[in-house]
């Protein structure tokens, strides 16, 4: 079983001493509450709200729920934007004990109703913003709640159970089909602690929220753990005005995905100053490949990017790298309270911070796990250190006529150890005849590429591309190198979205 006392040297000893563990969302934000009920929790819409101020809003939120007949073990769907009104109605839905479905707020009206049949819910928390999309949830006789009702007297929070069912979320999983992982309070506390550790000052940060919180990335480690170290949550209304909020609000620690970093490194460039704030400390980089070459840019500007890795079904966070500097291909280090083992190199994971089950999804459930075991589908190896690297996915495993397995990822890692690339596709092709053949097709890192005193750069680029294809094995070198003029298609985690197998 693994345990945290690798993390304590790059953390404050107060900090660590700190890091306790919590059973339920109702056992830590009680403790929050007693400890920073002063502090500024959130921040939204030009409206500032301490820890004690939520805390009475979710207290009447409470009742109003209640009122409405939701109880202790029901099954909700929350249906918001990032705001304010969506922290004041997950934390009063999940403090009675409620399962919060968390819907995207960028379903439709067909899809909202049919995931309310699907995970089987009682009622559907909505956002007025949204309430063109909940026509059909009232007119089948769900009950809809808007979060800008409320009462006017106070329910306290239940002493829930760490094995109480706590949030659905939406996740592609090991098969890429989306479904609804259900996680437990154990299983999202877990989580939530796990964002404390390999940085030195966790405790009393500046939070800014970019990340949609029905995405596990953003309601864990971006909202969960600020709201577990007393810290301020700077909720941007648009992320068109992102920069502008953070240089008003001026954050000490961002969660991002790697695609934002790049964007907010290169206009930085632009602009010659850091457009992250001069007070950023640390960004926490994870969903998706994080490259080298962001945590040395971002070093060389002060900031401590730390990568990571983990997954919808482990509560967010599996491993981080408080080593970044040294070794910035990993993924770090496995968190606490976690067992794994590596089977024909898939990460196989056992812990309390795994999903309770794929809801609704009994093939699902069969195929991700074995005896106890969660089949992660990702590919992994282990250095000397117990540092863990990421070499690939299942799913995407490309199979050739000769029986030789590729790994895309592996071999774009190669690539992209160039600073001149930012993101690279090793996908498999065909020709005019029904060839199959692997191509690579590459989006450049325009500002390291301005900097290479040549006049023909496309040419140099593709140049040295070919450089490191020579150095590959003979079955994972590429047939045919295309030099993109804009980015990948991504998803709305800002995930490349990989091209169809022939």
């Amino acid at each position: 079983m693994t345990d945290n006392e690798v993390f304590r040297k790059y953390t404050d000893q107060e900090s660590f001493s700190k890091i306790i563990s919590y059973d339920s969302v109702s056992q830590m934000w009680k403790h929050s509450v007693s400890v920073y009920g002063e502090n500024k929790a959130v921040l939204f819409d030009g409206k500032e709200y301490t820890y004690n101020q939520l805390e009475e809003d979710v207290a009447l939120y409470r009742t109003f729920l209640i009122s409405k007949g939701i109880y202790e073990g029901d099954r909700v769907a929350l249906f918001s934007p990032n705001s304010y009104d969506f922290v004041k109605a997950f934390l009063a839905l999940t403090t009675l004990g409620v399962c919060t479905a968390i819907f995207p707020a960028h379903l439709d009206e067909g899809a909202v109703f049919g995931c309310c049949k699907k995970f089987g819910v009682k009622a559907l928390v909505y956002n007025p913003a949204l309430e063109d999309k909940i026509k059909t949830v009232k007119d089948n006789g769900i009950c809809a709640i808007s979060t800008a009702e409320s009462s006017d007297t106070k329910t306290s929070a239940l002493d829930c159970k760490g094995d109480r069912d706590c949030v659905i979320m939406f996740t592609g999983g090991t098969t890429g089909k989306s479904k609804g992982a259900l996680l437990t309070n154990q299983a999202v506390l877990q989580g939530t602690k796990n964002g404390c550790y390999g940085i030195k000052d966790v405790f009393n940060q500046r939070y800014i929220l970019v990340l949609p919180l029905s995405h596990v990335f953003g309601l864990i480690r971006n909202l969960l753990t600020c709201l577990y170290t007393g810290s301020t949550l700077f909720i941007c209304k648009n992320n068109k005005d992102m920069f502008k909020d953070i240089a008003i609000f001026k954050p000490t620690i961002l969660v991002t995905v790697p695609a934002l970093a790049e964007m907010a490194l290169n206009l930085s460039r632009q602009f010659k100053r850091n457009m992250l704030g001069d007070q950023l400390k640390t960004i926490i980089c994870g969903a998706a490949t994080v490259s080298p070459y962001l945590i040395s840019e971002y070093g060389k500007m002060g900031v401590n990017l730390l990568p990571g890795y983990g997954m919808t079904e482990t509560a967010n966070l599996v491993s981080g790298n408080p080593r970044n500097q040294e070794r910035p291909e990993s993924v770090g280090y496995l968190y606490e309270n976690q067992e794994y083992k590596v089977v024909n190199g898939e990460l196989w994971l056992k812990g309390k911070n795994l999903l309770k089950e794929y809801v609704g999804e009994p093939d699902e459930n069969a195929s991700a796990f074995q005896d106890g075991w969660f089949k992660t589908g990702d590919l992994v190896r282990f250095d000397q250190d117990g540092l863990m690297y990421i070499v690939g996915r299942i799913k995407e495993i490309i199979i050739l006529a000769n029986g030789e397995n590729v790994s895309p990822a592996e071999v774009e890692a190669k690539f992209n150890e160039l600073d001149c690339i930012q993101d690279s596709q090793v996908f498999e092709d065909r020709d005019d005849m029904g060839n199959h053949f692997l191509a690579l097709e590459v989006v450049p890192r325009n500002a390291e590429l301005e900097k290479i005193p040549v006049e023909d750069k496309e040419s140099y680029l593709k140049k040295e591309l070919e450089k490191i294809n020579s150095t590959l094995l003979p079955y994972q070198r590429v047939s045919k190198i295309t030099i993109r003029k804009q980015d990948f298609e991504r998803s709305p985690s800002m995930k490349v979205l990989r091209y169809h197998k022939c």
